[in-house]
């Protein structure tokens, strides 16, 4: 059995990594309309289509496409821009190439593969079993605050305290805003300990119960490409009529800490499933 997953705008701003302002505006163009709209509540609800849609045009953006752009490749039924359309981008591109070498790159491979390749990330299902955190929750500035949070804070404090933490390590966040935030971004921090240690102001222990399934997949790349990986699980989850039930973490195995290149940072995502 399969089931059709549907989101609520803020839901769909927060899994996407987009504010609900840009998403209204992208309706207001006729870009990315809502799958659904209640006409009782005028609430707003977004389906797998709608990721789709967005991730091809946030792809679309990186590579120096206007909304009006994007906006006629879709009314063209295109979706893709024309060898031509590619090789004027290019110029453009290599007027500010000091700024703009990766979005160059980008489009050197797009003209000369001309459509995108996509490959679906391995999954596994599990359970994650009962633990024992150490969780600081906190408001940050942006999503580049989140490193110096971890390794110039959190982790003096653990050593502090004394805490042990099993090996391999394990520590996650999870995001507790409604929708996708830029700025003011409520997060918490948890990491995996061996015991219970009394709570100070900065740092809380804590009880997680186990979660009987989820879904857990790898991430490969910086962390506002997120939605990329959400897209492809929500699909796979859809596929195998599985539905998400809890809020999702996001571990993090190589980050700034030990990579300078985004590109390889290590991450995974786990969803809880029904």
């Amino acid at each position: 059995m399969s089931y059709h997953t549907k989101f609520k705008i803020g839901e769909f701003s927060q899994f996407m990594q987009v504010t609900v302002k840009t998403l209204r505006h992208y309706e207001q163009k006729g870009l990315l309309v809502p799958d659904e709209t209640d006409p009782w509540t005028g609430y707003r609800y977004y389906s797998l289509a709608q990721m789709q849609k967005l991730a091809s045009i946030r792809n679309l953006q990186r590579l120096g496409f206007s909304l009006d752009e994007i906006k006629d490749l879709y009314e063209e039924s295109e979706h893709v821009p024309s060898i031509v359309q590619i090789d004027d981008k290019i110029r453009s591109t290599e007027a500010q190439i000091a700024q703009l070498e990766m979005r160059l790159r980008r489009l050197l491979l797009l003209r000369d593969s001309r459509k995108e390749i996509k490959t679906m990330k391995n999954f596994t299902i599990q359970p994650l079993p009962e633990i024992i955190v150490a969780s600081h929750r906190e408001t940050i500035p942006d999503y580049a605050a989140l490193g110096p949070l971890c390794y110039e804070k959190i982790g003096p404090e653990m050593q502090r305290l004394g805490c042990k933490c099993p090996t391999p390590g394990y520590c996650f966040t999870i995001d507790h805003n409604k929708e996708y935030r830029l700025t003011d971004i409520d997060i918490e921090y948890c990491e995996q300990v061996e015991e219970m240690l009394p709570d100070t102001a900065f740092l809380q222990f804590k009880r997680l119960p186990e979660v009987p399934k989820a879904l857990i997949l790898k991430h490969v790349g910086p962390y506002e490409r997120f939605y990329e990986s959400f897209t492809e699980a929500v699909q796979y989850m859809e596929e195998h009529g599985l539905q998400m039930t809890g809020q999702p973490r996001f571990s993090y195995v190589d980050g700034i800490w030990n990579q300078e290149d985004p590109e390889k940072w290590v991450s995974f995502i786990q969803i809880p499933l029904e």
